[in-house]
């Protein structure tokens, strides 16, 4: 679990990224932060693409960001929506977590007061990783 400070800014980080969304289709503008181990904080936004497929999402753009940059795993990840109801990552998200964080703390948050602080665990139950592939 993130210190009160990392916390912090982790959401500030979040919130700056999901001002930075591409998101011309959806209007769904997603901003995240990922907490690497190392206790580098790593941020990102959703990138929409005119083939909906192409379409990255926040979550995964700040975990391959981190990765990029030498990190091995991931500690926490914090979901920023400028919604008045929190949104938890989607399936996709959970899978990416669960390769490099399988034990993280996920918060989401948003616009209004509703949050939802949950381990990956509770998310994704049962989850495929590397070690199944041994």
């Amino acid at each position: 679990m993130p210190t009160d400070l990392q916390l912090k800014k982790l959401k500030s980080a979040a919130q700056a990224a999901s001002r930075r969304a591409y998101a011309p289709y959806s209007k769904f503008h997603v901003g995240a932060a990922v907490l690497a181990n190392s206790g580098k904080i790593y941020a990102g936004c959703n990138v929409e693409n005119a083939s909906y497929g192409l379409t990255n999402c926040a979550e995964r753009t700040a975990i391959f960001s981190a990765i990029a940059a030498g990190e091995k795993s991931i500690a926490c990840v914090v979901v920023y929506t400028p919604t008045k109801t929190a949104t938890a990552p989607c399936g996709a998200c959970r899978q990416v977590i669960n390769e490099f964080g399988p034990s993280a703390q996920i918060i989401s948050c948003c616009a209004g007061r509703e949050q939802i602080a949950v381990s990956l665990e509770a998310l994704l139950p049962g989850a495929f990783g590397p070690a199944d592939l041994a």
